[in-house]
């Protein structure tokens, strides 16, 4: 038997108005998913634990079997795994966006947030002008390492876990309240922008209609991982696919392998039939019994707040992910468990993440179901199946029940 999680990140929404109270997984043109459904299993999963913070890390952990009250250390600590920076166990890794904020003529606190992806940047423009700020303000106890696109690290020596705010919480907002307690964190910020904010490819950016990609932004701090080995856990050779730095720092603390795909970006336009095409070869042909694809695309739209963009990246992952991977293990002949789902909601009203139960679709190529459902937020709970501890959902992919 095979396993593939198929992720949708952040697909799970609310009812919109603009959507006649329909969400976005309803409204979809989704019929990959909706035909997969009446043969499969759907019900809730709640992956984030109570008194924890919505985010992607908790809640791919809980999605991988691994309980995050249990093993979660921080976000960026697993972002640098994936990076390859060697952490000691004194260093605190601070995840370090480059956001966009407002440039009109104000005290840096009462500028606002407008973008905590600075219009997706690619990562070599963000490696130009994280090198600039480097240069600066880098040293021994201070150190920046490059990410993927936005999404990059500081290493902090002899730091200290300080709660700091989410950007992607607080888009529209005055940053004032949001800023860091830890004055030098906060200095470093306010230096950012001033080195920024007329950088040439900053210019370049703004003429071109783009978002100026002009502040550094710290939060997620964490100290050194310690995941167990995700094939001693459950026996099978597991590889990861994403383009995404925390998915592939998991997969790296849980001792799977990262599978890179040429042009997988973690944005809309992202390779999706490469990643489906390196799930199906990764089954068929390269000996792991377990895959976790990986889709950035409708988490990010979720905080761009776009419904019709939202809409199109279910509808890429049903189309352009989904639908080749099943019938890539159909056509190789193998019986395999697929699990689809999101991590946790992004809901489009509030460009943020929630905590929220999300849809679960389980299909058993061997033990086809009959029903009449659909793949969506209210049918999956109208099915009475619920998953309370959704780290658990794993064990129930993988064959037990847990319902």
């Amino acid at each position: 038997m095979k396993y593939v999680v198929i992720l949708g990140d952040g697909m799970a929404d609310e009812p919109l108005g603009e959507l006649n109270g329909q969400t976005p997984l309803e409204a979809a043109k989704t019929p990959f998913l909706d035909a997969l459904s009446k043969q499969s299993e759907i019900g809730l999963s709640h992956t984030i634990p109570e008194g924890m913070k919505p985010g992607s890390d908790t809640a791919n952990l809980a999605v991988l079997g691994y309980n995050p009250k249990e093993y979660y250390t921080g976000r960026s600590p697993l972002e640098a795994l994936s990076i390859g920076v060697p952490m000691k166990d004194t260093d605190i890794a601070l995840r370090t966006n480059i956001v966009t904020l407002s440039d009109d003529d104000v005290p840096f606190e009462e500028k606002t947030i407008l973008d905590h992806s600075s219009g997706e940047i690619s990562t070599e423009d963000a490696a130009v002008l994280l090198e600039a700020v480097k240069k600066e303000l880098q040293n021994e106890i201070y150190q920046f390492y490059v990410g993927t696109s936005y999404r990059h690290l500081l290493i902090w020596d002899q730091g200290q876990v300080v709660d700091l705010a989410q950007p992607h919480d607080h888009l529209g907002q005055k940053i004032g309240p949001f800023l860091p307690e830890d004055p030098v964190l906060r200095q470093m910020m306010v230096r950012s922008y001033e080195i920024l904010k007329d950088h040439p490819l900053n210019q370049a950016r703004k003429a071109a209609g783009k978002n100026p990609a002009n502040c550094f932004w710290f939060w997620g701090a964490g100290t050194k991982p310690i995941l167990s080995s995700f094939e001693e856990k459950t026996g099978l050779k597991g590889a990861m696919i994403s383009a995404v730095d925390l998915l592939k720092g998991i997969a790296v603390g849980a001792g799977m392998t990262n599978i890179i795909v040429e042009g997988a970006d973690g944005t809309l336009h992202t390779n999706y039939e490469g990643k489906a095409k390196a799930a199906v070869d990764a089954l068929t042909k390269d000996g792991y019994d377990f895959v976790y694809v990986h889709v950035e695309a409708p988490d990010e739209m979720g905080h761009q707040g776009s419904i019709e963009r939202k809409i199109k990246a279910i509808e890429y992952l049903d189309q352009r992910v989904i639908r080749p991977v099943k019938e890539g293990l159909d056509a190789a002949g193998l019986d395999y468990r697929m699990l689809v789902m999101p991590d946790h909601p992004t809901p489009i009203c509030v460009r943020t993440h929630t905590s929220d139960p999300v849809p679960y679709l389980i299909y058993d190529s061997a033990k086809p179901e009959e029903h009449s459902w659909n793949y969506n937020e209210k049918e999956a709970k109208a099915s009475g199946n619920y998953i309370a501890e959704g780290y658990r959902t794993m064990d129930h992919l993988l064959g037990g029940k847990t319902c």
